[in-house]
């Protein structure tokens, strides 16, 4: 999955219409999707419509329609993102449950995007035998495509079918080497550009010939999934390679909360809310920890924040969701954000801070 987070976080300017909505990958689901949009592309004119000049709103409700209808619900992922301004007009689908919502502020909502980035496994399967190579790229146990050209790539001159030289074991190994750093120079020129980890499928002596020569073995998963599994179905094997990639995660973010603990027993750890923005704001949060689906109106100022009720989001100079502000801004100043499940973090009112020092 890849999305330029920092294109839509950086732009600033006096409207910026997120929409934000559930949706669905199959019909007939799906085709409730337009019409739920078009509620909310509503919901969007008449804030506009109530708070700008009708000139001004006009132009962004044009732009927003104009965007609408490019929308192909037919492929829809879990959730869909829409960003519109006087600069731009984009929409991202994600692979995550979120909260329909409008918001319109000086910056976009993009806290669903960087859960997505977050909290969702996005990583490639290369499907590995001596004779033929396909490569898949997955975010949790569903396919997001396999990958063409130049895959699969099939092994028509380095594999030997000659006996005498099928029975010399140096001269057989050095031509699955040669197939084999073909292969990763191909894989890493696709991660290049969207650096996720790689996960093999293959048998066993297959995977640690590979793992000789690959330039970046660090970004290789340290278990692979086994059999030759050449032949089958795409969704097949990610099924399969899932149950590994999962159990991963599921390591890396105990991983995660044992940093919280730590923090917390340190006392370099925050609660506060209005604490934690005075911090990000000075470079001092190392990591920010904050429940899935925590939104909350207010006033923010540099120094403090004001929440208000639900009823009040509209007001001129309210900021629809406080919660977003406080992750942009840490992620503005090179910390980390960690997503939990509702109620992991209920003791301290759904979210906290580590401190740098």
């Amino acid at each position: 999955m890849k999305i330029d987070l920092k294109k839509f976080a950086e732009n600033v300017s006096e409207n910026c219409v997120s929409i934000i909505l559930n949706t669905h990958r199959t019909s007939p689901d799906n085709k409730k999707d337009s019409i739920n949009l078009k509620n909310l592309v509503k919901e969007a004119e008449n804030r506009l419509l109530a708070d700008e000049s009708k000139r001004d709103a006009q132009f962004l409700i044009k732009r927003i329609r104009e965007l609408e209808a490019k929308i192909d619900h037919s492929k829809n992922l879990e959730s869909l993102v829409i960003f519109v301004n006087e600069e731009v007009a984009e929409y991202t689908r994600l692979p995550i449950s979120v909260e329909d919502r409008v918001i319109i502020d000086e910056t976009f909502a993009t806290r669903d995007i960087v859960r997505a980035l977050r909290t969702n496994t996005n990583y490639l399967v290369l499907v590995l035998s001596r004779q033929k190579v396909r490569l898949i790229e997955a975010i949790n146990d569903k396919v997001v495509r396999e990958i063409g050209k130049p895959f699969p790539i099939e092994n028509t001159k380095l594999y030997s079918t000659n006996r005498a030289e099928q029975s010399n074991a140096t001269r057989q190994t050095n031509l699955v080497a040669e197939f084999f750093n073909r292969i990763d120079k191909e894989v890493n020129k696709l991660r290049k550009e969207n650096p996720i980890p790689v996960l093999i499928c293959s048998e066993e002596s297959n995977y640690n010939e590979y793992l000789k020569i690959a330039d970046e073995r660090n970004s290789i998963f340290d278990t692979y999934l086994n059999q030759n599994r050449i032949e089958q179905k795409a969704h097949h094997i990610i099924e399969e390679a899932w149950k590994i990639v999962k159990e991963y995660t599921e390591n890396k973010n105990k991983l995660r909360k044992e940093e919280l603990k730590k923090a917390v027993g340190t006392g370099l750890f925050l609660a506060d809310v209005n604490e934690i923005w005075k911090a990000a704001n000075q470079s001092k949060i190392q990591t920010l920890f904050i429940e899935e689906n925590l939104f909350q109106p207010g006033y923010m100022s540099e120094e403090k924040i004001t929440f208000v009720p639900e009823e009040e989001r509209t007001k001129k100079g309210v900021v629809d969701d406080i919660y977003d502000e406080i992750i942009e801004k840490v992620l503005e100043m090179n910390a980390d954000v960690v997503f939990l499940p509702k109620d992991e973090l209920k003791d301290f009112a759904g979210i906290g801070a580590s401190l740098k020092y």
